[in-house]
């Protein structure tokens, strides 16, 4: 075990600061094969004989290392990490395939013996676990048939076990609904990630823009237009995926048909990949006065929006056609809180971090009242996105979450 980390800001979202597992813990690291054919990573961690088990995945990340694994150990759960088949990778980040890796974890848990499970979905896992759980809500021959891009999902194929509890830790209301957010809409041109248009452009002082970090102010009726030419951005972009998509299948049936010239081959084998430029502008995260909270300036990408929406790093900055509609769009993906949280009928509890700069204080009340069981409780802790404290000697939010959800889970009978 590594011993735990002496800075009191960790750089790592998911790194085990400020604890670290028991020493009595046992880990087993699992290949699991999915319904159709990939392989997916997973760690369990247990302690003595535990009777029940606490899930945490994310559709781009690895949760291996994950801060919460130590409390919920010591609280007498065990702990299931996962990765997805897409780790790290966006351009083939496709949700109907993360909720195929998710159900070979809780088909696998199931088989194992354990009595009771609890999903936690923390950041962009809340939406593949609650897309899991609406999908595992129905008989297999009513779930989703094709996905938005009109591949079979195969879900009708997929064992899907029952969960019996779910936890949301700084939920977005998913990948698509998160990109909307922050997506710029002053790009006039996809092909030039320069392009703008002045009168929506959120880094224009005309516009309200001011440099210093939170200062900007801008006025509601700026505010309506940019929401709106937000999603006309991702509309336009929703086509342009699906022309590309339409343009290699044609390609596909032609190949099928007997057409045999080589430029057509090969633009049936061809994926294109889509470059998605300037996703980190969204206002509320330059002028601090929109839905106040505890956040600082600028994104989880870093202090100055400017310089992180002009970058190379960035939500959906690359992707094929099929995990932008996927995934990252904020108009077409399933992955969307808004459609399948109400499919979670379980005992839920939701645990906001109030300096969250992914989702915001209204947003997260709009999330709590999609959740569709009657059994549902929603707290609010101090702490940044990934649960680090603000500053000082101040208590990490980690500690301070970790602590409220042991206390559910045991209220539950989870512990």
């Amino acid at each position: 075990m590594t011993e735990p980390r002496k800075s009191k800001r960790p750089s790592l979202g998911i790194d085990w600061y400020p604890q670290s597992p028991p020493a009595d813990t046992e880990t087993n690291a699992f290949t699991l094969r999915t319904e159709d054919g990939a392989a997916v990573l997973g760690t369990l961690y247990v302690r003595g004989k535990p009777r029940n088990v606490a899930c945490l995945m994310h559709p781009r990340e690895y949760f291996g290392a994950h801060y919460l694994v130590p409390a919920l150990l010591e609280s007498g759960m065990a702990v299931w990490t996962q990765g997805a088949r897409s780790i790290g990778n966006d351009l083939r980040l496709e949700h109907e395939q993360a909720v195929i890796d998710a159900a070979a974890g809780i088909d696998f848990l199931r088989r194992r013996g354990f009595e009771k499970i609890v999903l936690i979905g923390n950041s962009g896992g809340s939406g593949v676990y609650s897309y899991y759980i609406q999908q595992s809500s129905l008989a297999p021959e009513q779930r989703l048939a094709k996905s938005v891009v009109g591949k079979p999902t195969g879900f009708d194929k997929v064992s899907m076990p029952p969960v019996d509890g779910m936890i949301y830790l700084a939920p977005h209301p998913g990948q698509g609904r998160l990109l909307m957010g922050c997506i710029d809409p002053s790009v006039t041109d996809e092909h030039d990630a320069l392009s703008v248009d002045p009168e929506l452009d959120p880094f224009n002082p005309d516009n309200g823009y001011v440099a210093e970090p939170g200062k900007s102010r801008y006025a509601p009726d700026f505010i309506e237009r940019y929401r709106k030419a937000q999603r006309a951005r991702v509309e336009r972009l929703d086509e342009v995926a699906r022309r590309l998509i339409e343009r290699r299948q044609s390609a596909r049936r032609q190949v099928k048909e007997g057409g045999a010239e080589r430029a057509l081959r090969l633009q049936a084998a061809h994926t294109p990949i889509m470059t998605v430029w300037r996703t980190d502008a969204d206002l509320r995260c330059l002028d601090l006065t929109l839905d106040p909270s505890d956040r600082a300036p600028g994104s989880i990408w870093g202090g100055d929006p400017l310089v992180s929406n002009y970058g190379a790093v960035g939500f959906g900055r690359l992707c094929s056609p099929e995990s932008w509609l996927s995934t990252w769009s904020g108009v077409s993906s399933h992955a969307a809180l808004e459609k399948t949280a109400p499919s979670v009928t379980m005992p839920t509890l939701l645990v906001e971090y109030t300096g969250d700069q992914t989702t915001f204080p209204l947003q997260v009340q709009e999330i709590f009242s999609w959740i569709g069981a009657g059994d549902k409780q929603h707290v609010r802790v101090r702490g940044d996105h990934h649960g680090r404290p603000f500053a000082g000697e101040e208590e990490s939010g980690r500690l301070m979450a970790g602590r409220n959800m042991v206390e559910w889970l045991a209220s539950r009978g989870f512990v």
